[in-house]
């Protein structure tokens, strides 16, 4: 009597398909930039330092231990000296950062090939040009 009878009203949402989605796919796409793709960038970063570490590094573990590469030993595995004699067994992928590159190994020159310079270094060279003989 006092209670009226609540009938379905027809939805104003035509679609039901593409449209129902439409708000989930836009939810991805925005975790995708703002998420998903920075952290594939920033672990692809990881892998290439972990690949490039070579011996006399200064590195980072992730106990925040601080050494330098000594030898690398495999491919999982690194000696880090981390005080003067005190050398330990690091596994590459717990390195956390790699605080200075050091320089490549220089190619030496065999005897006899080049343009008759001498193998004695910059110091000789510097003798012979103020009139030393060198050595």
């Amino acid at each position: 009597m006092f209670i009226s009878p609540a009938y379905a009203q027809a939805g104003g949402f035509g679609g039901g398909g593409f449209e129902a989605f439409l708000p989930l796919i836009l939810i991805f796409v925005v975790f995708y930039f703002l998420l998903i793709r920075p952290q594939q960038k920033k672990a692809k970063m990881h892998r290439e330092m972990l690949g490039a570490i070579r011996r006399g590094d200064k590195v980072v573990t992730n106990g925040g231990i601080v050494g330098t590469v000594t030898k690398v030993i495999d491919e999982t595995e690194l000696m880090v000296e981390i005080a003067d004699g005190i050398r330990v067994r690091v596994q590459r992928g717990m390195i956390a950062s790699v605080r200075s590159k050091s320089e490549p190994v220089k190619e030496t020159k065999k005897p006899g090939s080049g343009a008759g310079e001498s193998q004695e270094g910059p110091v000789a060279k510097l003798k012979g040009l103020l009139g030393g003989k060198g050595r």
